[in-house]
């Protein structure tokens, strides 16, 4: 808007001598530089203002059907103030007393609206936008910061791999390690660090939300800090049988679910964190039904696992249950046939 109070400037001191050939409309906007006004696409007698304000017309003012005007008088509302009295004037007038502060700029922004990345190259006058036209060959590290802004304000979306992924960042903070803050707020502050890398190509909502964001969110990390995540808050508990079963950090405890006679033989509760939190234990029966939960796995075996043995017999009977379950081997077969 500088431009144009210059202009207005330089122009007045050339009034005098070109008075007789300034229309009403030229002198208003000489006089109100910030005030001249343009019809927004769509809204009938609602009006951006030069200066970057908006600007409304009382509903049935013949001011209402002007495509630009300029406001002589406003009520002050710094929101959107209301046009008590105007004039119009039209684009030709108005280029021929502002044409050195009329140029074209390139524009790349996110749409809140449309849901995209917008590219265009726009004829302006201080925020009014006299003319416009698509901008092809925007260069691929705009359109990723525009993008960016479009994560910003639709806010992360994390898949389940990241979800976990980041709850385990999470945890080890809540356990005293030195990770960085991984809040939405605290990770969208610094995306342009982490997240920027990988916008290349994406220019819309469907885009953004499609992102699986679990690479980027590693890459947020030290490799020293990685190591430190993936040493006390591995994302797999590895059984005595050789599988992986996922732990879960998102709830109040680190938990995992698996068959209750995959643990015969374990008598040290698995435990997670640089203060060895105990895995919340979910113990399944060969059906894959919850039979008990634990965070004391030889508490277990000495108290209540009589009485699980019992009921599962009954319901199992071709399976094994040992009666001292710490001195067996693990298995998730059924006993053999004749035993």
């Amino acid at each position: 808007i500088e431009r144009i109070r210059d202009e207005a400037r330089r122009l007045a001191r050339l009034a005098p001598a070109a008075k007789a050939g300034t229309s009403d409309a030229q002198a208003a906007a000489l006089a109100y530089p910030d005030r001249i006004g343009l019809r927004r696409k769509g809204e009938e007698a609602r009006y951006v203002l030069s200066g970057g304000k908006g600007a409304f017309v009382a509903e049935g003012d013949a001011l209402a059907r002007a495509r630009l005007l300029v406001a002589t008088d406003l009520d002050g509302d710094p929101r959107e103030a209301r046009i008590r009295q105007g004039i119009a004037i039209a684009e030709p007038e108005l280029r021929e007393m502002f044409a050195s502060a009329i140029g074209w700029q390139d524009v790349c922004e996110w749409s809140r609206r449309e849901g995209r990345v917008i590219a265009r190259r726009q004829e302006r006058l201080g925020a009014l936008v006299l003319a416009e036209r698509n901008w092809p060959d925007a260069p691929p590290d705009a359109v990723a910061r525009a993008a960016l802004d479009g994560m910003r304000q639709i806010g992360l979306t994390l898949g389940e791999p990241a979800r976990r992924f980041r709850a385990r960042v999470e945890f080890l903070r809540r356990e005293g390690a030195a990770l960085p803050d991984f809040t939405d707020a605290a990770l969208l502050a610094r995306a342009e660090d982490w997240l920027l890398p990988h916008l290349a190509g994406k220019r819309t909502e469907a885009d953004l939300r499609a992102l699986d964001l679990t690479e980027p969110l590693r890459g947020a990390l030290t490799w020293e800090e990685m190591q430190t995540v993936d040493r006390l808050a591995p994302g797999k508990f590895d059984t005595p049988l050789g599988r992986s079963v996922p732990i879960d950090y998102e709830g109040e405890h680190p938990s995992i679910a698996l068959r209750l006679q995959e643990l015969f033989g374990v008598t040290a509760h698995p435990a997670v964190g640089p203060r060895r939190h105990p895995l919340r234990i979910t113990l399944l029966s060969p059906a894959g039904r919850p039979v008990q939960v634990t965070m004391d796995l030889p508490g277990f075996w000495a108290t209540s696992y009589a009485d699980v043995r019992k009921d599962m017999r009954g319901q199992y009977p071709k399976h094994p249950w040992p009666e001292d379950p710490a001195a067996a081997l693990p298995t998730l077969r059924a006993k053999p046939r004749g035993t």
